[in-house]
């Protein structure tokens, strides 16, 4: 039974599966690439064969598009499993972002899974995480230091909504990732109570659009560069990171910055970025 590390290979290109002839989430193009999800880091373009979840290549296609996701593309249901030359492959739940997947595979009765990027903790807008027995698992260790112990993530919403309440003539202007962190965020806020309109950066839109294509129910959501500055007063705005504190943000009503991030746990990040409000939210899991 040979074991993984002799089968798995680092490669310039990224972790590449010697006797199945595909890498995993490659950093270039390559012939045959299994993507566990959607972000940019992780989903390159001009790969010529892409095996993925179906909710992970629609959003590579919306992002990517059509060619750019791969010009044959081959999508995997939970714990369905295909030979890849001669491994068995497939796919499990990471609880990351929506069709975030888990690789598992199995060869000569070894078998080994890597992770991608993942969350333990609940989500409703993504299947959750689901351990796989196995020989080796192939870890991310985005927050593996000890600072980064996270809260939970309704104890931030509540304080947004507290300083939303604290504040009812102000702009709440959140900085949040277009793909997986807006649309938990917004699930968030209606857990938490937020029943009225979210107000959205037209650079958030598509991805939004995605998700509720897949099932994914958000609520009522509007462009916030239709609005009035009056509109705002009092409003939620969810804005990529970028854009919180530059001339976008200042067209509204002397605007609270937010940024939710695993990264506010580190409070001079979010000093030198100019966060007002730092909210420790991570679609990434502590690793224990």
């Amino acid at each position: 039974m040979p074991h993984p590390e002799t089968w798995l290979k680092a490669l310039p290109a990224g972790l590449y599966c010697e006797p199945g002839g595909f890498f995993i989430d490659p950093v270039r193009a390559v012939d045959r690439a299994v993507v566990t999800h959607a972000h940019s880091d992780h989903a390159r373009p001009g790969h010529a064969a892409v095996l993925a979840s179906a909710e992970t290549l629609a959003l590579m296609r919306a992002r990517l598009g059509e060619a750019g996701a791969g010009r044959v593309q081959q999508t995997l249901a939970w714990g369905e499993a295909v030979t890849v030359g001669e491994v068995r492959v497939w796919l499990a739940p990471a609880g990351h972002v929506l069709g975030s997947a888990q690789v598992a595979m199995e060869y000569r009765g070894s078998r080994a899974v890597v992770s991608g990027d993942y969350k333990r903790v609940a989500d409703p807008t993504c299947a959750g995480f689901e351990p796989v027995a196995c020989d080796v698992f192939v870890t991310e260790a985005t927050f593996a230091l000890p600072v980064f112990v996270h809260p939970p993530p309704d104890q931030e919403i509540r304080r947004l909504l507290d300083s939303v309440s604290l504040f009812p003539d102000r702009t709440h202007v959140v900085g949040c990732y277009s793909l997986g962190k807006c649309q938990r965020l917004i699930a968030l806020l209606r857990q938490g109570g937020w029943d009225g309109p979210i107000w959205l950066h037209g650079a958030l839109a598509s991805m939004c659009e995605v998700y509720r294509a897949c099932g994914v129910e958000l609520g009522a959501l509007h462009l916030a560069a239709a609005a009035s500055k009056g509109e705002l007063k009092g409003a939620i705005v969810l804005a990529p990171p970028g854009s919180i504190a530059d001339r976008w943000s200042r067209r509204m009503e002397d605007p609270v910055v937010a940024l939710a991030s695993g990264w506010m746990r580190v409070r001079q990040r979010a000093k030198s970025r100019g966060v007002e409000l730092p909210l420790v939210i991570s679609d990434h899991g502590r690793k224990r």
